[in-house]
């Protein structure tokens, strides 16, 4: 994609810092990171989503990120870590390119999730799990 910025690193358009390499994923550092060491790891290939990866950019963008964040949590003096994955605009994804972000966290970095829990009425879990099933 000739307007990815993503795509560009990968092609070596752009300049950044990169953490690793394989023949279908890159790790570089965040340029505009949550938390100092913040990484990203993207497959090679231009997907949106992660939904599109083949199983074999998957399992090297999951292996890669596992390294990357071993390596940046050792760097930073890190006690924790986020690992990030979004999927379109409605879900936070802002590059329009399948990426994962290592993110490095410690108890008082003040990043904070505003996670909600919800519920179901009676038979709605039941229902989709049905569905859910059927599309497996």
């Amino acid at each position: 994609m000739p307007d990815c910025i993503f795509c560009k690193i990968v092609a070596g358009q752009i300049p950044a810092a990169k953490l690793a390499e394989t023949e279908r994923v890159v790790s570089f550092m965040d340029i505009a990171p949550v938390n100092h060491g913040h990484a990203l790891v993207i497959p090679k290939r231009h997907v949106e989503s992660m939904l599109e990866l083949t199983e074999e950019e998957l399992h090297d963008c999951i292996v890669t990120a596992q390294r990357v964040a071993k390596a940046v949590t050792k760097a930073t003096g890190s006690v924790g870590l986020n690992l990030l994955q979004n999927n379109h605009r409605c879900a936070g994804q802002v590059v329009p390119h399948a990426h994962f972000h290592v993110i490095p966290r410690s108890p008082e970095d003040g990043f904070r999730f505003g996670w909600r829990q919800g519920a179901y009425a009676r038979g709605e879990m039941e229902a989709l799990h049905k569905k859910i099933m059927g599309l497996m």
